[in-house]
């Protein structure tokens, strides 16, 4: 053992209140930077009416997010491992409210795009940020229900996003505004990241958080040489991202053309995903840290999940129901409910099942480089898919006045979830060769 190494060791392993507090900030790091990006949701049929964007174009804002985090990400993970968490949080959040300014500035299309396109290159960093921090100051102490913890305000800000065409509704007036509300939101993050730094700064040296790697030890070319249970994991991420986040999406203008919705009722049904993740994602990562099989969860998941997109699109809608148990809440039909509900559920298992997998599958001193390439792949097939979903929109001229032509779009969907049965089963098979040979999948 070297010398910086023991001295590590001998210091004591951070507190309750130490780790609560780091977990705190990071939530609401993420919690700024979700809205941001969820924000452009509310306003796609805005962008449609009053500035003539096509579907195409529309999807082509979200594949320009997915670009630059390819761009970045393999190196955002370096950068994470080589030079500390703290910076690279307040670095990311920063460019993250950069581009939040600059998508909501002017009305033109190549300008929204590169704030598209730059907000990718600090959103996506910083989320692999925020899951190293949790491995770290978590490792070995309810880091499921951390990872959980932490998605779960995170998707509060997803959820506040479509919330906004409620509380917020004066400003759908035009494009713009909600836009400039999202930009304002950002400084959330900025303010976390910076309240992080302080904190980890004034933990440094006094409690263990792991042993940052030396340069020598990070190297490119074997970086990213991972087992395969790492590959299977990645693999299930990128079949549930490549599905859900398109969804959400256009899933507000999908419920307004499709299913006769008005802004703010579609808005607050979409809020329903992320928000049934809020509550089911510490209970399931509650529920993974005391009995583990991770396979089981991703298989029944997709189960799940494959029969849903198809049912929101030839189901009878059912009787309407409110949306909200108290108040003058606006109702839905109860199928889109339902289907939105279990989609919130299924896509929990994700933080909390597989994301802190792989803190027990790769060694600690690359984790930032592990959650790196994971969110890499992610972004690759997330992506392809919102340019073939406003693809197939648009070839299928779907519209309030051709519901119909929204279906080629859920077949599509369905088709990817149905791959995520297949990589949990190949998980499983991987995770009983592992426990043959004497090792365990979830310690």
């Amino acid at each position: 053992m070297s010398t910086s190494a023991a001295s590590v060791a001998m210091l004591p392993r951070p507190t309750p209140g130490q780790r609560w507090l780091a977990l705190l900030f990071v939530s609401l790091a993420m919690f700024g930077n979700y809205y941001v990006y969820d924000a452009l949701g509310p306003v796609i049929d805005l962008l449609r009416e009053q500035l003539g964007f096509s579907y195409r174009q529309i999807g082509l804002l979200s594949t320009a997010y997915n670009v630059a985090a390819l761009l970045v990400l393999l190196a955002g993970g370096y950068i994470i491992d080589r030079f500390g968490t703290r910076h690279a949080i307040v670095v990311f959040a920063i460019v993250c409210l950069g581009a939040a300014a600059l998508t909501a500035a002017t009305p033109h299309y190549e300008v929204i795009l590169a704030g598209r396109f730059l907000l990718g290159l600090g959103a996506e960093p910083l989320i692999v940020a925020a899951t190293t921090v949790l491995a770290k100051w978590f490792k070995g102490k309810e880091l499921s229900f951390a990872f959980g913890i932490n998605l779960s305000v995170s998707r509060l800000g997803s959820a506040s996003a479509d919330w906004s065409t409620g509380f917020a509704s004066p400003l759908y007036a035009n494009w713009q505004d909600p836009l400039w509300l999202a930009t304002g939101v950002a400084t959330v993050s900025v303010t976390a990241g910076l309240l992080y730094w302080l904190h980890e700064r004034r933990a440094e040296g006094r409690i263990d958080l792991g042993q940052r790697a030396s340069h020598d030890e990070l190297s490119f070319r074997g970086l990213y040489s991972f087992d395969r249970r790492y590959w299977y994991v990645v693999a299930l991420c990128v079949v549930f991202y490549a599905t859900v986040f398109p969804f959400r999406t256009f899933a507000i203008d999908y419920f307004q053309q499709a299913h006769g919705l008005n802004r703010e009722t579609a808005g607050l049904l979409s809020s329903m995903l992320p928000l049934a993740a809020i509550f089911a994602t510490p209970l399931f990562g509650l529920w993974v840290d005391r009995v583990g099989r991770r396979p089981l969860f991703m298989a029944v998941g997709a189960a799940v999940m494959l029969p849903l997109f198809l049912a929101v699109t030839y189901l009878p809608p059912g009787p309407e129901v409110a949306l909200l148990p108290f108040g003058d809440a606006p109702r839905v039909p109860l199928t889109l409910l339902v289907v939105i509900l279990l989609l919130g559920g299924v896509f929990s298992l994700i933080p909390a099942v597989m994301w802190p997998a792989v803190a027990y599958i790769v060694e600690e001193q690359r984790l930032g480089s592990a959650y790196a390439l994971m969110t890499f792949c992610q972004q690759l097939g997330w992506a392809i898919v919102p340019l073939v979903i406003g693809a197939l929109n648009d070839l299928n001229a779907a519209g309030s006045d051709n519901p119909a032509g929204y279906a080629p779009g859920m077949w599509f969907y369905t088709a990817l979830v149905s791959l995520g049965l297949v990589f949990a089963w190949q998980l499983w098979r991987a995770e009983r060769r592992f426990a043959s040979s004497g090792g365990r999948f979830n310690p």
